[in-house]
């Protein structure tokens, strides 16, 4: 039975009063005690749902993947999630930790353990303290890079992505993961990161490369960076931002660029292109997502750019959930109206926009401007 032993219980600062706990935690598999070290959002709560994210090699990586987190989820690049950081540095215990048989490839019978104290022990109890989503990320660099693959080999695995820095690769690893990464069905994200002084020695990175990109399915996300003037050490402070760039890409609000060459070439009604991005943020990530006012604002500016006004109707709705005390919903319900001829419905809902709050660039002057030239028009 696993049990916090001590609670160092020191709080950090990181930013704005990140908090970060560490403890020592003891493993019932490893049978020996392990520092752990916790990053939770200063402002948790428990009405929320964060995604966890796994930082081995911890003295390495955790303050770099802290930090990087922190500024993604304050400029929307990502939800705020909790991380947890496994050190393994002293008396080498990461050559323990993440052995593999050097013949066959496979994890030592240490490995095994670590293996499953992280699945069966500290993930479960990180779940069971905290509000988490279903979403699961780790980090792995060297040969804790190569650790992290055998969770794939699981039927079921146990993390949505992967981020493998500089991997010391274990036999037929590199024909193993892409075999397994083929056979997933589950939604996977892969993220492999190389420098160029392993390139000049490793040849079975661009093998995994190769392997890994002939593989085409929906399923699979896979990037790979190849950062030519690292060396084996800086490679560790390379690419973080990027990947978790690319895995909460959708989870940013719409970018100029996303407008231009997705919204308004995409066929169908625009307001589908919201509801789909909004529900496969769900999907993926096990949470509702608020909607951002920006993105809004980029739906509506496409059904007037497509004079797509039926999407007017569906948008109008969702403002009124979203933002219920602002002009936004009734506001464009009322151009909804003027736009398919019912000017009556029109007035009447551009006078209820009128008293409520201002928001963005709607402001009551614009729905007395409304009412006015509709009043001229029609002679109300």
């Amino acid at each position: 039975m696993k049990r916090i032993l001590t609670v160092l219980a020191f709080f950090l600062c990181l930013g704005v009063s990140a908090q970060v706990k560490q403890e020592i935690f003891e493993s019932f598999k490893l049978q020996e005690r392990r520092d752990v070290k916790y990053y939770i959002p200063e402002n948790y709560s428990a009405e929320k749902k964060y995604p966890l994210i796994v930082v081995l090699d911890a003295e390495y990586l955790f303050d770099n993947v802290v930090a990087t987190a922190k500024f993604y989820s304050t400029f929307h690049g990502m939800p705020q999630a909790i991380i947890v950081g496994v050190n393994q540095s002293k008396d080498n215990l990461r050559l323990e930790d993440c052995a593999f048989d050097e013949n066959s490839g496979l994890p030592t019978e240490k490995s095994k353990l670590f293996f499953e104290f992280l699945g069966m022990e500290l993930i479960p109890y990180l779940e069971t303290s905290y509000k988490t989503a279903p979403f699961k990320m780790i980090f792995g660099y060297d040969i804790s890079a190569n650790f992290i693959n055998y969770y794939l080999f699981k039927e079921e695995s146990l993390f949505n992505s992967y981020v493998s820095i500089a991997p010391t690769l274990a036999a037929e690893m590199e024909t193993r993961v892409p075999a397994r990464l083929g056979a997933m069905q589950k939604t996977l994200f892969y993220h492999l990161i190389t420098d160029g002084e392993q390139l000049k020695k490793d040849k079975s990175i661009p093998i995994l490369n190769t392997g890994i990109n002939t593989i085409k399915k929906e399923t699979l996300h896979y990037f790979y960076d190849e950062y030519s003037a690292a060396d084996h050490i800086s490679v560790a402070t390379y690419g973080i931002g990027k990947a978790f760039d690319n895995v909460f890409k959708m989870f940013k609000p719409i970018s100029p660029t996303e407008y231009k060459t997705q919204i308004l070439t995409a066929e169908g009604p625009v307001f589908d292109y919201l509801t789909t991005k909004y529900d496969m943020i769900e999907k993926l990530f096990g949470f509702r997502k608020n909607v951002d006012l920006n993105d809004i604002m980029a739906i509506y500016a496409a059904t007037r750019k497509k004079e797509d006004f039926e999407s007017l109707k569906p948008l109008a709705e969702l403002c009124k959930k979203e933002y219920p005390t602002t002009m936004l919903g009734f506001y464009f319900e009322g151009e909804y109206y003027e736009q398919i001829g019912e000017p009556k419905k029109a007035l009447r809902t551009f006078e209820k926009a009128f008293g409520m709050e201002e928001i963005d660039f709607l402001t009551k002057d614009m729905a007395l401007e409304k009412m006015d030239a509709l009043k001229a028009d029609f002679g109300y």
